[in-house]
């Protein structure tokens, strides 16, 4: 079982988003976001991290801006080799693990974190 990549999610209230999407982007830290082909105003940002983001493999930074459909909130996800071997693992070890959920390609389970915090393990489906 091996890492292949760590992604951040943030969920914001849509000024903090953008704000925190310039203050990574390229007048800031000098992130390269991806392009998304946003038209009208900000709903996200991704900026990926490593090559491996390029094939969806590797880790990058997500900000969103929340909506009615996307709640604020902030989420670790954990990318992968094999999702299924990294769940019956978290089960063995009493961890309360829900899914798998396949969508995007990616075959996804979830946990609780201390303080509530979402964290999602995923892999290539």
């Amino acid at each position: 079982m091996k890492v292949l990549g760590i992604r951040f999610c943030k969920v914001a209230h849509a000024d903090d988003a953008k704000a925190i999407a310039a203050l990574l982007g390229e007048n800031g830290l000098g992130l390269t976001p991806m392009d998304l082909g946003q038209s009208d105003g900000f709903s996200g940002a991704v900026f990926p991290v490593d090559e491996g983001a390029k094939q969806g493999l590797g880790s990058w930074i997500e900000l969103w801006a929340a909506g009615e459909q996307m709640p604020e909130m902030t989420m670790l996800q954990i990318v992968v080799d094999d999702a299924d071997a990294y769940a019956e693992r978290a089960k063995k070890n009493g961890l309360d693990v829900k899914g798998p959920d396949d969508a995007h390609g990616e075959r996804i389970y979830y946990l609780e974190g201390a303080g509530g915090m979402p964290i999602a393990f995923l892999s290539k489906a």
